[in-house]
């Protein structure tokens, strides 16, 4: 059996103090807490039990999880084009994660876009097809996701 880094686990079947170090994460990423120490004390768990597990426990959302879209996309070097997409995306109910968008070259643009898909008012293949028809959109591919 090959070596296993992460295995999900169902949280019922959990010790309680691996769920209050995700509570306790989340207060300090939200800024509800300002420090491991004052997160740890609203959730009921001593500093150092926080500390211990802090790197090892993460939640895990399969709603979101299976509705996230990254899609690799060719723009033309024209102005409003990355602008226009953004648009487009969030007029499909897309909500935007990640743009990366790299420096022209012989007149294209690279642009990776990950996205929620979860609020999207069409399918996937109908988001691909949007895009492809936009102007200044060069070429569209699906690099993962759903």
């Amino acid at each position: 059996m090959p070596h296993m880094k992460f295995l999900l686990v169902d949280r019922k079947v959990l010790p309680e103090i691996f769920a209050k170090v995700v509570q306790a994460k989340a207060l300090l990423a939200q800024g509800k807490a300002k420090s491991a120490s004052e997160a740890a004390k609203q959730v009921g768990i001593s500093r150092s039990a926080f500390y211990k597990y802090k790197e090892s426990v993460f939640p895990y959302d399969n709603q979101v999880a299976g509705s996230i879209v990254t899609l690799s996309i060719t723009l033309s070097d024209e102005a409003g084009a990355l602008s226009n997409l953004i648009t487009e995306l969030y007029r499909a109910g897309a909500n935007i994660l990640t743009v990366n968008q790299n420096i022209p070259i012989d007149g294209v643009a690279p642009v990776s876009i990950s996205v929620r898909t979860d609020a999207l008012r069409l399918d996937i293949e109908q988001l691909l097809e949007l895009v492809s028809l936009l102007d200044g959109v060069v070429d569209v591919k699906r690099v993962s996701g759903q």
